[in-house]
């Protein structure tokens, strides 16, 4: 995540809108990490490549496309027809909401360019943005770089320690000058799932407002305890004025593949496309080929991720909650929420970051502060921990929190 807006000293030659942003979180903390020998449960990649059988396959994939199909050069930019047609089953399959793989569906460099290019293509200058915080670090300087303003929706835990906002705070932030929503659900960093009522509040204002919903779905197969994944597309009035966004990357455990896609209405999509082909043109041809294939995995492989991943959910929550955490559940993504605000008094700590620096340093154990997440919020209550990582990572982990907090 990006250092807090506002706390950075001003970079020579980079624009106003993006001043602020500096070097990210990650960064920082994965350097502090290597120097003190740290298990790093910081940064959010899993530390293995796809699983079993089919992941095997779709390893394969990617090497029969390189090295015997001669998938080797640009593809159509908008991407292969392999994967835009992957992508239509694959949505048509799980949320049964059908998008032409011609004119509805494109592929981008990853979700994070898909995001970029969605705020170049829909914003003018001054438009505004509601964003929910905490949130993924791109969305923010998508919306700036793009002329845009945001305006916040915190997150609040309930009395269920589940992540939710006030709906009355939500229709605050919707003005005249609205353009879009960004929700991300399951969501990054704390775990919620939105349920169909939290969904239809957000789509009630965007058909009052007339205005876009963003949807960040990339965690769409990681949820936990039965919990549904049901994306706003689907509900009415909302089909027409959703960009739902995904890629391969977490799902199937090859985040250095960066293929993303959107689905969208052909009247957005042919603004999506304008503004994709003068950033990317297109990106990795291979591995579309052998995303495409990975999309189409038997129902099996999405079954077994989601009990390898509830099985390391339940293991580091255990673990944290024996180290003296209050450590919340979540309902989906691979990220755990622990509120540290008694481990700060006792530490005589002042912020997250503070926590976080002392675990790294004398635990051996990092994680990430969840204030970097925020932009209009001091939220210094909250770290965050990777589980997607192998058991032995995850046991090493838990046995340092165990035996040296």
């Amino acid at each position: 995540m990006l250092t807090t807006r506002g706390r950075m000293p001003r970079i020579p030659v980079l624009n106003a809108r993006l001043q602020g942003f500096g070097t990210s979180i990650f960064s920082e903390m994965t350097a502090l990490a290597n120097k003190h020998r740290a298990v790093n449960l910081g940064q959010g990649f899993p530390n293995f490549d796809p699983q079993g059988t089919i992941g095997r396959e779709i390893l394969r994939q990617a090497s029969q496309a390189i090295l015997h199909e001669g998938r080797n050069q640009y593809c159509r930019s908008f991407g292969a027809l392999e994967l835009t047609k992957a992508v239509q089953n694959r949505f048509q399959r799980f949320q049964a909401i059908d998008y032409d793989h011609e004119s509805e569906i494109t592929v981008y460099c990853g979700a994070t360019e898909a995001i970029y290019c969605t705020f170049s293509a829909l914003l003018e200058m001054g438009d505004e943005v509601v964003v929910f915080e905490p949130h993924y670090d791109s969305y923010r300087p998508s919306i700036l770089a793009a002329g845009g303003r945001d305006r916040v929706v915190t997150l609040r835990p309930d009395g269920q320690k589940r992540f939710t906002f006030d709906p009355d705070e939500l229709r605050r932030a919707f003005t005249p000058r609205t353009k879009a929503i960004i929700l991300n659900s399951p969501h990054n960093p704390t775990g919620t799932v939105f349920n169909r009522e939290e969904l239809q509040a957000i789509a009630d204002l965007c058909v009052e407002h007339d205005c876009f919903a963003v949807s960040d779905e990339v965690y769409d197969h990681i949820l936990f305890d039965g919990k549904p994944h049901i994306s706003i597309a689907s509900l009415p009035g909302m089909r027409d004025r959703t960009i739902t966004i995904s890629s391969a990357g977490k799902t199937f455990s090859v985040t250095g593949w960066k293929v993303g896609w959107t689905l969208a209405s052909s009247r957005i999509t042919n603004a999506l496309r304008t503004s994709h082909q003068f950033i990317t043109f297109c990106n990795s041809t291979p591995f579309q080929y052998a995303t495409a294939f990975a999309l189409n995995a038997d129902d099996s492989f999405f079954k077994e991720l989601v009990s390898d991943y509830q099985t390391k959910r339940n293991k580091l929550h255990q673990g944290l909650t024996e180290a003296g955490f209050d450590a919340f559940f979540p309902e989906g993504t691979y990220f755990i929420q622990a509120d540290v605000s008694d481990l700060k008094r006792r530490l005589n700590k002042r912020t997250d970051m503070d926590v976080c620096r002392w675990l790294t340093e004398h635990v051996g154990v990092c994680a990430i502060p969840s204030s970097a997440f925020y932009s209009q919020e001091d939220e210094s209550r909250f770290i965050r921990f990777a589980f997607c990582k192998t058991d032995d990572v995850l046991d090493e982990a838990i046995h340092r929190l165990r035996t040296r907090m």
